[in-house]
């Protein structure tokens, strides 16, 4: 009788506790939903502000000029270095596939397709976001915890327009710039490893290359190069903006910054991608032609 007792007990106390752990797992699942629903809320708000004061005031020359320097001259030698290599990698990657086929000398257009395309603009952003983004948040971060942000504002000067619209517009205006970098230097890297190493024609490398790749193609990569920098510009402000006090929040503001920036990179490609796609045969029913 008491061992049937103490068993009733012992299943009472294990559905006690399933209910617990039901009960702590939907409460910190809760706690993680409302958490992104503030996050985005707060991170909405600070692109109002930012394109509020964009659209009020111009930043000035002496402030705007040092933001284009470090976010485009000085990220010209990764991105053409960067563009080159991939640019070869990806004639190497497709050379023996399209080799079974006998098709090599259609090697230039996938490569300069996929460059303007997707891996140009994508590259260029993503070296932006490591070189850049996560050097915005960590000057950003640092300056809220030495408290630099909250003397500008007792001064008077609003620090998102002295600070975040520059960076902004130097990263708007600038991506494009190096997007077409990466895309001129891995077009260059692809013919050279294509034609001079792997001994394809090189007459027939660029007849395949003009056939295939259109205007629009590169339209597109500049289109959602503009969207790229945009995001990184706001997500590292953002994120240097709300550091967390000490060391340690000035680096998980960098490199947070430099990671949710590359999600977001991917996922705007995704949905441009086929915003694109849809545009272009809304424009051309036909689809491409390449006879």
């Amino acid at each position: 009788m008491a061992s049937g007792q103490g068993a009733i007990e012992r299943h009472g106390n294990h559905r006690r506790s399933l209910g617990h752990g039901i009960v702590d797992w939907v409460t910190d699942l809760g706690e993680m939903v409302l958490g992104w629903v503030i996050a985005l809320g707060d991170i909405t708000v600070f692109c109002g502000r930012t394109l509020s004061w964009l659209v009020a005031r111009l930043p000035r020359r002496e402030t705007l000029m040092p933001c284009l320097y470090q976010i485009g001259v000085l990220s010209l030698p990764v991105v053409a270095l960067t563009g080159t290599f991939i640019g070869m990698v990806l004639a190497v990657q497709s050379f023996s596939q399209f080799k079974v086929a006998h098709l090599e000398t259609r090697l230039g257009a996938v490569i300069n397709m996929s460059l303007v395309r997707e891996l140009g603009p994508v590259l260029a952003a993503t070296m932006l976001a490591g070189r850049v983004g996560s050097a915005m948040a960590a000057e950003l971060g640092t300056m809220r915890v030495t408290e630099q942000i909250d003397a500008l504002s007792s001064m008077g000067a609003n620090p998102i327009a002295y600070l975040v619209v520059p960076r902004f517009l130097g990263c708007l205006l600038l991506i494009p710039i190096l997007t077409l970098m990466a895309d001129f230097m891995g077009v260059v890297g692809g013919w050279f490893y294509s034609t001079q190493i792997l001994g394809i024609d090189n007459h027939h490398y660029w007849d395949n290359s003009q056939r295939f790749v259109s205007a629009f193609d590169l339209f597109g990569g500049l289109c959602k190069s503009l969207f790229f920098g945009a995001a990184i510009a706001l997500i590292s402000c953002h994120r240097g903006f709300h550091c967390d006090p000490g060391a340690e929040g000035v680096g998980r503001a960098a490199y947070s910054a430099f990671v949710n920036s590359f999600v977001v990179i991917l996922m705007l490609d995704f949905i441009l991608g086929i915003s694109l796609d849809k545009l272009y045969f809304l424009l051309w029913p036909q689809g491409p032609t390449f006879l």
